[in-house]
């Protein structure tokens, strides 16, 4: 029987209802990797999401479960409900987002807990795309969109960043695609200017990915406007970094990346050529990079006919 139909039978189920033939979920530690203990439990907590009484520990435990058990994913997708829940919890947070801003700590962690599990569904090849296909991410926006740095709604912001960073991350031109039909672009650079050094740090992440894609990069560069703000964001990342003690080595990473990628485009290498950062040719910077960055760093600027003092 096809894995998927498996996942269906057992998790579209409910929690007291006798299942057709008890002896066919003994099979799915074959393809699964998990023992029948584990399964029992499993299932156990994904029911829980749908009794009130016990749904904030069922999500809390199943978020600890991702990093160990990526099939965790398909489970989450199949099962009956599950998701629509989930994003019901989530949109009932969004009036906590305005003034006078009542997060409080618990709300947060449960957020915190759900976009775990939708961060589950986008890092697994099998439901990437049935997450963009549904337009779940767009349900993160109003937690990107929120300027108050609060650190409850400061670690709601980073975790939904967290989500998107797992799309990126796949390299497909399906989520580039998808995240170039969005706000996303905007949110990353508000963020990258305006909030905290790991938000910064992953936003620009996002960007980086984007200008990596072929389609993202040429998109980014078909419009002046769109380049002008992309690099005059980065530009202002370097002045704090080149200003700062030490310079974030992960964010100049990133930074770095950007900048080579925009030097690959015909018509963003022409105005870099003519407003390149000093701050790229800052000793603090350059002795802040890894040898990665270092390559990185020749190639842009021999992508620009121009030579770094630093690094040749």
């Amino acid at each position: 029987m096809n894995k998927l139909k498996i996942f269906k039978i057992i998790l579209m189920s409910n929690p007291g209802e006798k299942k057709p033939n008890d002896d066919r979920k003994k099979q799915l530690p074959i393809v699964t990797e998990l023992n029948e203990e584990e399964l029992n439990n499993l299932i156990k907590l994904i029911n829980g999401i749908r009794d009130s009484a016990d749904k904030e520990n069922s999500i809390a435990e199943l978020s600890k479960m991702k990093d160990h058990f990526p099939n965790l994913a398909l489970y989450l997708w199949h099962a009956n409900g599950i998701i629509a829940i989930l994003l019901q919890d989530l949109i009932s947070i969004y009036q906590m987002l305005s003034p006078p801003n009542t997060l409080s700590s618990s709300a947060a962690n449960v957020v915190c807990n759900i976009l775990s599990l939708i961060q589950c569904l986008a890092a697994h090849k099998d439901t990437r795309s049935l997450l963009l296909s549904a337009h779940i991410p767009l349900f993160l926006f109003p937690f990107l969109n929120t300027l108050n740095k609060n650190s409850n709604y400061d670690t709601i912001r980073l975790t939904s960043l967290g989500v998107i960073g797992s799309l990126v991350k796949a390299d497909s031109s399906e989520v580039i695609n998808y995240l170039l039909q969005t706000e996303i672009i905007p949110l990353c650079l508000r963020i990258m200017e305006r909030g905290s050094d790991l938000c910064q740090l992953i936003s620009t992440f996002i960007i980086q990915k984007i200008l990596t894609d072929q389609g993202g990069l040429n998109y980014i560069c078909q419009k002046p406007e769109r380049f002008y703000v992309i690099n005059t964001v980065l530009e202002k990342l370097l002045k704090k970094q080149a200003s700062s003690s030490p310079p974030q080595k992960r964010l100049l990473k990133n930074i770095i990346r950007c900048y080579l990628k925009l030097s690959e485009n015909t018509r963003a290498n022409s105005a870099l050529k003519e407003n390149i950062p000093s701050e790229l040719n800052d000793p603090r910077i350059v002795s802040a990079l890894d040898e990665n960055s270092k390559k990185c760093l020749s190639n842009l600027f021999l992508n620009l006919n121009q030579v770094n003092i630093n690094t040749s």
